[in-house]
């Protein structure tokens, strides 16, 4: 058996033993589907009607406000998967077990593997969760199969970034608590983006970081495949930030994962 094949049985192993914990424990899950559920509960009931007004005569906002915001918050359920993964990872680190992997004829690449890609299966059922309930509340999206499909990969892309990235974070949390705090800027970066509201409605400097921030092509790329309006050249822009991100989480994750080995 070659060494490829060896690194894919152990990522395979880590695979199982990562989604097991997570049916045994499913309330990392279900924090990750509650919070993105209450605030578009809480942006559609409560501040709907006064947003909502305030972008419907626009083309990005036109029609009912949970149809404007719903793309956005299902990007939420992306970014607090993020919270789960580097948690869970620093679990790992902490309590020993990898040191107990290392002295196993296991691939070093088959831990970090089986988070990520377990943490991208979780994630990916959270953001099915989300989108029921906003189907629920009446979001109401115009995109045909097709576009679903690309709107699904574009939100396996920004998953797979964000999950490597929070796996570095969880490798060099000190402890769960922080590493359940390290990520939440990540959480809540797409209030700074076009989620809630069009950057055009912000102040200058607010404005300039709405727009050039990573998120707000990501989201616009969503809103166009989901709900039928312009694109431009977002979906460029997310795809290229999601793999700038990827590679960057990626050969951090490695290398730090490595280092720590090394100790």
């Amino acid at each position: 058996m070659s060494t490829l094949s060896y690194a894919a049985r152990d990522s395979a192993t880590m695979l199982r033993r990562n989604l097991k914990h997570a049916l045994r424990y499913p309330s990392m899950t279900f924090s990750v589907v509650a919070m993105p559920v209450v605030i578009l509960l809480l942006f559609n009931y409560v501040y709907g009607g006064a947003l909502g007004s305030g972008i419907g005569g626009s083309s990005k906002g036109g029609g009912a406000y949970i149809d404007y915001v719903a793309p956005g918050i299902i990007l939420m359920a992306a970014t607090s998967g993020a919270l789960a993964t580097a948690v869970g990872v620093c679990v790992d680190m902490t309590e020993g077990i990898v040191n107990r992997f290392r002295t196993m004829s296991i691939s070093r690449a088959a831990f970090l593997t089986g988070h990520v890609v377990g943490s991208v299966i979780q994630t990916m059922v959270a953001i099915a969760l989300v989108i029921g309930v906003a189907l629920a509340m009446g979001f109401r999206p115009s995109a045909t199969p097709v576009e679903w499909i690309a709107a699904l990969g574009v939100l396996v892309l920004v998953t797979l970034a964000l999950t490597w990235l929070a796996a570095g974070i969880g490798l060099v949390a000190k402890n769960p608590e922080s590493a359940s705090n390290l990520p939440m800027p990540l959480t809540f970066l797409p209030f700074l983006g076009s989620a809630i509201v069009p950057p055009e409605s912000m102040p200058s400097g607010l404005r300039w970081f709405a727009e050039y921030q990573p998120f707000t092509p990501v989201i616009e790329t969503l809103r166009g495949l989901l709900m039928g309006t312009d694109i431009g050249n977002s979906a460029y822009l997310a795809i290229a930030w999601c793999l700038v991100l990827t590679l960057v989480g990626y050969a951090w994750a490695r290398r730090t994962f490595n280092r720590i080995g090394a100790r």
